[in-house]
């Protein structure tokens, strides 16, 4: 078999084999495929796309590339979650320890955020001495013990496409709705789990601007996890505007603590529910919580009660985080500066834009803009308005938090063009818009 007679047949439009698939993925990852013919590879995909099937075994191929997690001595049967990232979303930070104070276990391995805000593991590194470098005995020992584990994504697993994503990132391939879903399923199905929710999020904050590229994504990774014996939903999120208050890391923890305490943004708390019960209903297998109507209404309840904290608090002590920062979130980072943004005229907001948000969440240190790049977790917006509310001229709208005067008033500038009035009412945003369930696919 020869990788330029698989670049011609993709070229010509024609299907790999999975023996085909495995061949390039196996010989790019040990070294024996050179970049310049995988990119070729690549960019015939972009162009040619990949059937069902193509997309499932290059997807198996990926995920099979390194080590696949085992978690059965764990739990009987493992549940994740995934998004595709947005805007102030801190939704694990209180979805899984709120699944897990149900009794069900989670051990779940997060990765690091590229962009405007950083990821899971960032906002828990926000917490002194949160370790997420964990040996695989000491991810184990704390799921068994606590029921509760996020460690840092293992390069053992799927190591193809880590080879593989950062090739796309430099050869305009990354835009493939075959190759987006493959490079997200591949980490999800080596992880272990046999029940996943993926909250997909589609708006100006998000990488699929539209509902139809979003539901494509959606159905695409869905029919993966289906063809791979895996239990599957999909949620369709928006995030044409910031997800809760917070957006920047240590803000984004306190608020998640906020929210397991019960007093969280009345949006943020909705849509972990939603999350935690679609987890839930898959956990309960035919058993338990397979209502799902009755399965909000309880995940509901425990929220308001904040019996879910205990959790999280558990698992940030079992991890070597200082748990008296989430007993007194006013002890976690603080940026030196704050400065308070009103509303320049009266009328109905009509948008509070994610994307300018993210952007002037940036330029205060909150993400990165490449991959080495340090992060300040202090710094972040706190943004006050939605979508439809009606406010004054000089209303609170944003707390920026900073750390120096220089990258405030940068932020500020990007911040010049974030929110658009209306003389006129304006209905608020959706949470969701749609449901794609793996029981029906």
């Amino acid at each position: 078999m020869q990788m330029d007679q698989l670049i011609e047949k993709k070229r010509d439009g024609q299907a790999l084999a999975e023996r085909e698939i495995r061949f390039f993925i196996n010989g790019y990852t040990a070294g024996e495929i050179p970049d310049y013919q995988m990119a070729a590879l690549l960019m015939a995909i972009y162009f040619q796309g990949m059937n069902r099937a193509e997309t499932v075994n290059l997807t198996m191929a990926m995920a099979q590339s390194g080590d696949m997690l085992d978690l059965s001595d764990i739990c009987d049967y493992a549940v994740d979650k995934h998004s595709s990232g947005g805007v102030g979303d801190k939704t694990s930070l209180v979805v899984l320890p709120l699944v897990a104070s149900f009794g069900v276990p989670i051990a779940k391995m997060s990765g690091r955020g590229l962009g405007a805000t950083g990821g899971t593991v960032d906002k828990l590194e926000s917490i002194s001495g949160f370790k997420v470098d964990l040996s695989d005995a000491e991810f184990r020992r704390i799921a068994r013990e606590t029921g509760l584990v996020i460690g840092g994504q293992s390069k053992s697993l799927a190591p193809a496409d880590g080879l593989i994503y950062a090739l796309r990132d430099v050869t305009a391939t990354v835009a493939s709705r075959s190759l987006i879903a493959s490079s997200i399923m591949s980490k999800k199905l080596a992880a272990g789990a046999r029940g996943i929710v993926l909250d997909v999020k589609l708006g100006r904050g998000a990488f699929m601007k539209s509902l139809q590229d979003a539901r494509a994504l959606a159905t695409a990774m869905v029919r993966i996890g289906l063809d791979a014996g895996r239990d599957m939903v999909a949620l369709l999120s928006d995030v044409n505007q910031p997800l809760g208050v917070a957006v920047g890391n240590a803000l984004e923890v306190a608020e998640a603590v906020k929210t397991l305490r019960g007093e969280g943004p009345a949006d943020f708390h909705q849509h972990c529910v939603e999350v935690a019960s679609q987890m839930l209903r898959l956990a309960g297998q035919g058993k338990r919580w397979t209502e799902l109507a009755e399965t909000r209404a309880e995940a509901d309840r425990a929220l308001t009660a904040g019996r879910a904290l205990r959790d999280l608090r558990r698992m940030v002590e079992a991890q070597g985080g200082d748990a008296a920062q989430i007993d007194d979130a006013r002890k976690l980072p603080q940026a030196k500066l704050r400065y308070n943004l009103h509303a320049r005229e009266s009328g109905c907001l009509a948008a509070v834009k994610a994307d300018q948000i993210a952007w002037a969440t940036l330029t205060l240190g909150a993400g990165r803009r490449q991959k080495d790049d340090v992060i300040d977790h202090a710094v972040g917006i706190e943004v006050h308005c939605n979508v439809g509310d009606a406010v004054a001229a000089g209303d609170l709208l944003m707390t920026i938090h900073a750390n120096d005067e220089t990258s405030l008033q940068a932020a500020l500038t990007e911040l010049g063009a974030a929110v658009d009035y209306s003389s006129t009412p304006v209905e608020p945003l959706p949470l969701f818009h749609g449901v794609i369930d793996g029981r029906a696919s």
